[in-house]
């Protein structure tokens, strides 16, 4: 680019501004799942809003960890790799991983699923609009 130096640092300038202002850690809500504990924080506007227990995945399977922006977002979602399996409030993140509820209820606080993140069906409903409400949602997913 054939410019005078502070105009050269500006336009690398905005381009790392753009660069940041996409990442998750921008976004109004974010859920926070910290598999040893089994537990997600939602924060919402930089403040914490809620702290639930979750099921990530048992023995075998794998959720990621990292950074993630939430993509398809679908009230009833039915899996197409475990029979049908209702996902309620589905928030897909990372091909086919995705936040939703679950009627397995009991077994919240502990690992069970095949990777996907499961909450209660009220709680998965509560993230499902509060993430709609705010334009989406960033995952942040650790040990």
């Amino acid at each position: 680019m054939n410019t005078t130096p502070w105009l050269r640092g500006a336009v690398s300038g905005v381009a790392l501004a753009c660069t940041f202002a996409a990442w998750p850690a921008a976004a109004g809500v974010v859920a926070r799942i910290d598999q040893g504990r089994q537990r997600m924080q939602v924060i919402v506007d930089g403040r914490s809003a809620y702290d639930w227990p979750v099921s990530t995945a048992r023995r075998g399977f794998v959720t990621p960890n990292g950074r993630f922006r939430v993509g398809l977002m679908a009230p009833m979602w039915r899996s197409r790799k475990y029979h049908g399996s209702p996902m309620p409030h589905a928030m897909f993140f990372r091909g086919g991983y995705a936040i939703h509820g679950t009627y397995a209820t009991g077994a919240l606080g502990r690992r069970a699923s095949h990777g996907c993140i499961r909450l209660s069906p009220g709680n998965a409903s509560r993230l499902f609009h509060l993430a709609r409400s705010h334009g989406g949602a960033a995952v942040e997913i650790a040990n």
